[in-house]
């Protein structure tokens, strides 16, 4: 093939089917004097307080239910199998309410996630981490105030490393658990899949939701699934348990590096953002050169 001939082919196949957004600045004071950013910080306080509602309602309810000493069986209750659901059916619900207002993003873990990919400023994220972390607060709290008994009894829905799994495999299963989460984020939302699969009606709250649903399956008998700094932070809150307490740092450190790892793999791998700014300085040298 001559040069010419794979010119011509190079310039055919060169055209994007899909665009990508330019990458937000880090620091954009500008959004603080806009109505739709302080909107959206609203909706992920509101989002982030139904999720723990209705969330940490199931657990307590569950855990009530398959209370032997109250005369409880494993056949009365929703089960861990119930338990996944909420979690995973709620955020699929969010999601799917307030995703073309703030993102959706309803976990700090997500939205860290989608800061380090330049995805939201450091102003958006720190103000919907502080509504996150307020929401869910507020979501446990209303909880307690409706069945404060239950609540003080069943561990009020408190995320802590279970008996029997040590520190590491607590974190691992926190690091894991939320790269699954933010990896499924990235890819339900990438615009290229967008455009590839546009003759496919896939709703994106619909995997995430679903990715939320397997790591709950998977990760509840360790920690009782955190995967999201605020709810774990919530829950603790309300609860004030010490050992809750002493725990608490495993449902940060673990889901914010899960996110990290799961933001570089795909920006950086996937979507080859390393070869691609590798391709820009050497063709900026290039022409230095010239």
């Amino acid at each position: 093939m001559t040069k010419d001939e794979e010119s011509i082919e190079d310039e055919s196949f060169s055209g994007k089917d899909y665009l990508d957004p330019p990458p937000v600045k880090m620091f954009e004071a500008r959004e603080l004097k806009k109505w739709s950013f302080y909107r959206a910080v609203i909706a992920e306080f509101i989002a982030t307080f139904l999720f723990l509602y209705v969330t940490v309602l199931t657990v307590i309810g569950f855990k009530s239910q398959t209370d032997a000493k109250a005369g409880g069986g494993a056949c009365a209750s929703v089960g861990l199998l119930g338990i996944s659901w909420a979690f995973g059916g709620m955020i699929f619900i969010l999601v799917y309410c307030t995703a073309g207002i703030s993102g959706g993003h309803i976990n700090p873990a997500v939205t860290f996630g989608l800061f380090l990919a330049s995805k939201v400023s450091l102003v958006r994220a720190v103000s919907y981490m502080v509504a996150q972390c307020l929401g869910a607060t507020c979501g446990v709290g209303l909880v307690k105030l409706f069945q404060s008994t239950y609540f003080n009894r069943y561990g009020g829905g408190a995320n802590m490393l279970s008996d029997g799994y040590n520190v590491g495999v607590g974190v691992g299963a926190e690091i894991i658990g939320t790269f699954v989460l933010v990896y499924t984020v990235f890819s339900a939302t990438d615009p290229k899949r967008n455009a590839r699969d546009s003759h496919i009606p896939v709703l994106a709250p619909l995997p995430i939701g679903f990715s939320v649903f397997m790591v709950h399956l998977a990760t509840i008998p360790i920690t009782g699934t955190g995967i999201n700094p605020a709810r774990s932070f919530g829950a603790a809150v309300i609860y004030n348990n010490k050992k809750a307490w002493d725990d608490q740092w495993i449902f940060w450190v673990g889901p914010f590096v899960g996110a990290a790892i799961a933001a570089f793999y795909h920006q950086f791998v996937l979507r080859a953002g390393a070869m691609k700014a590798y391709g820009s300085v050497r063709s900026q040298l290039h022409e230095l050169h010239a």
